[in-house]
């Protein structure tokens, strides 16, 4: 999907809302373990109840792996099931040498039909400009995290700044605003008027909206520029908003809810 397409999706579904399809066989509804594919028949539900009301889905590729076979094949289904006019990122934070990046890049651009990859960019260009050869795919590098952790090294002084103020603006000259994004966790708030002065044109992917307690109005006033340039996900506070029969319904309740407020931020 290229940015065009990307913003033109934003404007018609007056939405920038990520779906997270971070789908735990241990937290989806009992009555769907008697399915064949259980994960597949609860993405497949939460897909259908929300995709008018988001822009993509992201899949956490850890929660399919770990299933081993079934879960990459749940995955693949998943992936295709979405179809083409939604954003489809696989968050799998891949990132190695050169030839490994290939690699990644082929299996979640060529062998599965993602639009994007999350990358952690610790090794440096050659481990992420693999993933900005392919026309209409992103790189969504990690840029500031919400996690605990994120004060061992991205919040730490490295040189006249902050570490993660250079990752920004270093990786910035490998590839553009038409295929690289920067993930940001809305925890971070007030970092987001100093982000998006390093970084004016780019979009955002936004974690961390809803469970973990980040402010959508405060996120969409601070980070957001004339593009929307902004892609927020929610994913527990969706996808598990019931673990009853009605849990898509309950997750489209929730979807609506975050649909409504996004409509009034839009520029």
């Amino acid at each position: 999907m290229t940015r065009k397409q990307l913003i033109e999706q934003i404007q018609k579904k007056k939405s920038y809302l990520i779906v997270g399809l971070d789908t735990d066989i241990t937290k989806i509804p009992k009555h769907l373990l008697a399915e064949p594919d259980p994960i597949f028949a609860f993405n497949k539900a939460i897909i259908d109840a929300t995709r008018d009301l988001c822009v993509g889905y992201k899949i956490n590729t850890a929660f399919y792996e770990a299933l081993g076979v079934k879960g990459w094949q749940a995955m693949e289904k998943t992936v295709h099931y979405i179809g083409n006019e939604h954003f489809k990122i696989a968050d799998a934070k891949r990132g190695d040498i050169g030839n490994t990046s290939d690699q990644y890049a082929k299996a979640f651009f060529e062998t599965m039909p993602f639009d994007s990859l999350t990358v952690a960019p610790y090794m440096g260009e050659d481990s992420v400009k693999p993933f900005l050869q392919y026309e209409g795919k992103w790189a969504i590098v990690l840029g500031l995290t919400s996690n605990k952790g994120a004060n061992d090294f991205e919040l730490q002084q490295a040189g006249e700044g902050l570490l993660y103020e250079k990752v920004l603006q270093t990786v910035a000259t490998w590839g553009t605003p038409e295929n690289l994004m920067f993930v940001v966790g809305a925890t971070q708030a007030d970092s987001f008027i100093n982000i998006r002065k390093l970084t004016p044109h780019h979009f955002y992917l936004v974690p961390g909206v809803g469970a973990q307690g980040g402010s959508l109005k405060e996120i969409s006033e601070k980070a957001m520029n004339s593009d929307c340039g902004i892609l927020v996900n929610a994913s527990r506070a969706i996808i598990y908003a019931s673990d009853e029969k009605d849990f898509a319904d309950a997750a489209r309740n929730v979807a609506l809810e975050y649909q409504n407020e996004m409509k009034g931020y839009l520029l």
